[in-house]
């Protein structure tokens, strides 16, 4: 028996929960950016008021206002968007318990063996699940229904806003092939100028060639791009939470200037590791592994990471890793211009964590009520309420706000 699998996409989910919450906003070139004065200030999502206009996620908040002069940015709130994503995975586990997050915004849904019970259709559970997302959360989802998770979240991004789109059997070749071939999951930029270079435009184009072409190319990669295009995909919807679905967090930043000494980059690792720890915190994790990336003024970049001894949300001891790295792996051959830190292979607080009979457990613990206590002062009265002694020696860099400009990486497909 054929599978029936839908994919959810929330439609511009950050920018569409900052509506939801505030309706002066709604029928307004918007989006969700960073700090307009500081130099990594970007869009991370917008309004279809402002998509109108030609803004794009990703391109500085400067180049939006040329488009858009009247937009309307908005800082992250990531608590409120991880609540979002957690209130759509209930609504999804009421029709299925094969649920599997890809990021905050992405769902898989195995509908499979609930159609007879439900007495419902994947496209009725579908569009249900679309129009319970605008009456119990306000925001607007696009839906792909099909046999294989391939196809369903191509369906999802096939037709948007609000809409629910199907590939069958007996549709995908008139539907599907059409399509340029980067529209397929696993088609990076790289992998499509491969791709273009011999002639291969389409999902179709990639589907009637040979599997030993394509891996001549591509390596074992092309024989998976095969399977895909041809909706031969047989992997299986895996139950996971959100937070399951999260594969680091991250705050990363184009510093106000460059840094140019081992003091500058310890200021900066500070704030940005408080962040970090903070969104830990807040979402119930901790980090096993710490991974810097450094770029100097002349774009030169590359990445080291370390495992701590024991998972942590503690920022002190994040930063304590950064700057072993640091200082391990770099020489001062030119400034840096940005820098950024990831708690990395995630877990929950609540794992059981291996004790040490030498470890000061006792001050680990009174440095982590210290930081959620940090934690709640900020979130009443502003990030700037309360500072560490080390960020107010340097006005420029210390007083960055990292939360305006962070990330939280989704797994990957495998």
């Amino acid at each position: 028996m054929d599978r029936t699998i839908l994919h959810v996409d929330g439609n511009h989910f950050y920018a569409n929960i900052e509506k939801a919450n505030d309706p002066s906003l709604k029928g307004k070139p918007m989006a969700v950016g960073g700090d307009v004065e500081q130099r990594h200030g970007i869009i991370l999502a917008k309004s279809d008021e402002a998509k109108a206009c030609g803004v794009k996620t990703g391109e500085a908040l400067w180049q939006a206002r040329e488009k858009c002069w009247d937009i309307i940015i908005v800082p992250p709130n990531y608590p409120l968007y991880i609540r979002y994503s957690r209130l759509l995975h209930n609504i999804f586990e009421e029709y299925s318990d094969k649920v599997q997050a890809f990021g905050l915004d992405e769902s898989w849904v195995d509908v499979t063996n609930s159609m007879d019970y439900l007495n419902m259709s994947g496209e009725e559970i579908a569009h249900q699940i679309r129009e319970r997302a605008i009456s119990e959360l306000g925001i607007t989802v696009s839906v792909g229904v099909s046999w294989n998770k391939i196809f369903a979240k191509l369906g999802s991004d096939y037709k948007k806003p609000n809409a629910v789109t199907i590939f069958t059997k007996e549709n995908y070749m008139n539907k599907v092939w059409p399509l340029p071939a980067e529209d397929l999951l696993g088609v990076g930029r790289a992998t499509q100028i491969k791709l273009n270079a011999r002639g291969i435009k389409t999902i179709g184009d990639l589907a009637n060639t040979s599997p030993d072409m394509l891996q001549s190319w591509l390596h074992k990669w092309g024989l998976f791009l095969h399977v895909f295009a041809n909706g031969m995909d047989t992997s299986p919807v895996t139950p996971t939470g959100f937070e399951e679905a999260i594969k680091s967090i991250g705050n990363s930043t184009t510093t106000p200037r460059d840094l140019v000494n081992d003091r500058d980059v310890r200021i900066t690792f500070t704030a940005l590791c408080e962040s970090v720890a903070t969104r830990l915190r807040e979402h119930g994790l901790l980090g096993k592994t710490v991974q810097i990336s450094l770029r100097d003024n002349k774009l030169f970049s590359f990445e080291r990471q370390m495992t701590l001894q024991k998972p942590t949300c503690i920022a002190t001891e994040l930063l304590d890793a950064a700057m072993i790295l640091f200082k391990k792996h770099y020489r001062w051959d030119k400034p840096l211009r940005s820098i950024e830190v990831r708690a990395m292979n995630l877990v929950s607080e609540h794992t059981s964590i291996q004790l040490d009979l030498f470890d000061n457990e006792e001050k680990r613990i009174r440095e982590e009520k210290l930081e959620r206590t940090v934690d709640n002062i900020r979130k009443r009265f502003g990030h700037y309420a309360i500072l560490r002694g080390m960020l107010c020696e340097d006005k420029e860099l210390g007083h960055l706000n990292p939360r305006d400009d962070h990330t939280i990486h989704p797994v990957g497909y495998f």
